[in-house]
């Protein structure tokens, strides 16, 4: 059995990831760590079931008193940040699925969890369907240089881009064979801001409404045909497959991996 923690555990992703972690016939739920709801049971919160687990506040002693293995992450940058230290402090290793980390961000914590002598993982998204619209891209890329992203998300959440938007038009730039199209001389944004981020060399549109989860589409244009690859999580139980697999797979890890499809 792996032993298991949950910081973020009140928010919306942290209930499912209780959910299923209490699911697993493979994983103990051992603690439940926030800074809202502290006290209230764990279980009743994620499903309505009392567990007699309750949520505390204090992340390094709820570790270090649980013999907790893994520690699973959804929470804010800043946040995200110092919990993947006290990880490695406590011997945990850590599932993360908070996104806004920084390059620099991750080689800290690639750098405490080396010290440590632990394995991690990153992934700013862990659906496996969105994890194979990535990899479709890139394909795509190969053929299609031209390529635009639109990324939908609910309107709570903080960062914008996606990690998931981002990683994406990495992958696209890395697989690219010939550059894009360059703008046209003359073009102008009558609003700034009306063509979007660029990342790569891609463009990428961001929207944030209620009613959303999460929503990507990428598009791809060439000479009299357009491509479209799109996946929709449309209920937050869609990543805790990719969650419970890569709490499987850190137990076997020697290093900070970034990313799902390296899992896979």
């Amino acid at each position: 059995m792996i032993r298991v923690a949950v910081v973020g555990a009140a928010g919306r992703m942290g209930r499912e990831v209780l959910r299923a972690v209490g699911e697993a016939p493979d994983m103990a739920l051992v603690a439940a760590v926030d800074r809202v709801e502290i006290g209230a049971d764990a279980g009743a919160l994620a499903d309505g079931k009392p567990s007699g687990l309750p949520i505390v506040a204090d992340l390094r002693a709820a570790l270090r008193e649980t013999g907790a293995q893994a520690l699973v992450d959804f929470t804010v940058p800043a946040s995200a940040l110092a919990n993947l230290r006290i990880a490695a402090e406590c011997g945990v290793r850590p599932v993360v699925g908070t996104t806004g980390l920084t390059e620099a961000d991750l080689g800290q914590a690639a750098e405490w969890l080396r010290d440590a002598g632990l394995g991690g993982v990153v992934a700013p998204n862990f659906a496996i369907g969105a994890v194979l619209m990535m990899r479709f891209a890139a394909q795509a890329a190969r053929y299609l240089p031209d390529a635009e992203i639109i990324e939908l998300h609910h309107e709570r959440k903080l960062d914008s881009p996606s990690g998931t938007a981002l990683a994406t038009a990495r992958a696209i730039a890395e697989a690219r064979v010939e550059p894009p199209l360059p703008a046209p001389d003359g073009t102008v944004e009558k609003a700034p801001g009306a063509r979007g981020a660029v990342a790569g060399d891609v463009h990428i549109h961001s929207v944030r409404l209620p009613g959303l989860v999460a929503h990507q589409e990428v598009l791809f244009g060439g000479p009299g045909q357009t491509l479209s690859i799109r996946h929709d999580s449309t209920d937050r139980r869609s990543f805790m497959p990719g969650v419970l697999l890569a709490v499987r797979k850190v137990m076997e890890l020697n290093e900070l991996v970034v990313g799902l499809d390296r899992l896979l």
